[in-house]
């Protein structure tokens, strides 16, 4: 675990590094964030205000000195402390993110382990026929078709904001959707994996019933890619997170950096990806770490 911590120190160092200086190559955000008409007058007192006349590297001491106090900066756009701003939005997107990673595990583990079980049947065949749908529709394209048809045309779910339980619906759908195939191909290959193992073999010769060899000795030895794949895709959930919170008029984070990156404001862009960057980090560092409660033959070496 120290370890990992160490190497957690150096993800987070390297990341701010790179947004950081990636951000500052678009220039000065001055006109964008006063407007084009502004006086130079006033861009220069702008960039004197918030220091973007040092130099780079005195920049990026200055941002970290202020990071290790807690302080990620005050949003240019907003006039709101970012911490404030990223607490306010980030409930939005732990609501979507969670029930769409929670729907497509419901989707993809039950279909996945169908698939195995029935290998080269027409559920096996319509397994990968689901697979190969989700993974070629990307996920805005299906948001809009999802918005035509059960917004517009039907007229049964809005198709934006949040609120009502009804919100939640078709953005988990297209999220979902986006994960779905990942997961169901990888609890496919596990359960096949562990299926021609021998010690299933002797279970089914020693008479245990067909639904305990299913769920205590072949799931539960193929949980542990999935619990892999399932940490994985956090970060996969807040970067469809982003298209699909514009798309819906979600107010997450994902809309939030759009925000940012479209208005320039640097300290919301930092703030945003840092904070996700840490979110990530950490829960992969919880899988880890419960790996050795699955299976207790595993040891972080």
């Amino acid at each position: 675990m120290i370890r990992r911590c160490l190497r957690f120190i150096m993800v987070w160092v390297g990341i701010t590094l790179i947004t950081f200086f990636l951000l500052r190559l678009t220039g000065s955000p001055a006109r964008i964030v006063l407007g084009e008409f502004a006086s130079d007058a006033a861009v220069l007192e702008f960039n004197q205000k918030y220091g973007l006349d040092q130099p780079l590297f005195t920049q990026y001491l200055s941002y970290i000195s202020n990071v290790m106090r807690g302080d990620l900066g005050t949003s240019w756009r907003f006039g709101e402390p970012i911490l404030k701003i990223i607490a306010a939005r980030i409930p939005a997107t732990l609501e979507m993110a969670f029930s769409s990673l929670a729907f497509s595990a419901l989707l993809g583990i039950p279909l996945g382990v169908l698939a195995a079980l029935k290998r080269e049947t027409p559920l096996d065949y319509l397994s990968r026929g689901i697979v190969l749908i989700a993974q070629g529709i990307p996920n805005f394209f299906l948001a809009i078709l999802l918005i035509l048809l059960f917004g517009v045309a039907l007229r049964w779910l809005p198709t934006g904001g949040r609120g009502e339980i009804k919100h939640l619906i078709l953005p988990t759908i297209v999220l979902g959707l986006y994960l779905m195939p990942l997961t169901l191909r990888t609890t496919r290959g596990a359960v096949l994996d562990i299926i021609e193992q021998n010690y299933i073999r002797t279970a089914r010769g020693k008479g245990v019933p067909e639904n305990s060899v299913i769920w205590r000795h072949i799931f539960r030895n193929a949980i542990i890619p999935i619990v892999t794949i399932l940490g994985l895709q956090i970060a996969s959930l807040f970067n469809g997170a982003i298209i699909t919170e514009t798309i819906f008029s979600w107010p997450g984070i994902g809309r939030l950096i759009v925000a940012g990156v479209t208005g320039r404001d640097f300290p919301v862009v930092q703030g945003v990806v840092l904070i996700l960057a840490t979110v990530v980090v950490v829960i992969n560092l919880a899988i880890d770490i419960l790996y050795t409660v699955i299976d207790p033959r595993i040891r972080l070496e």
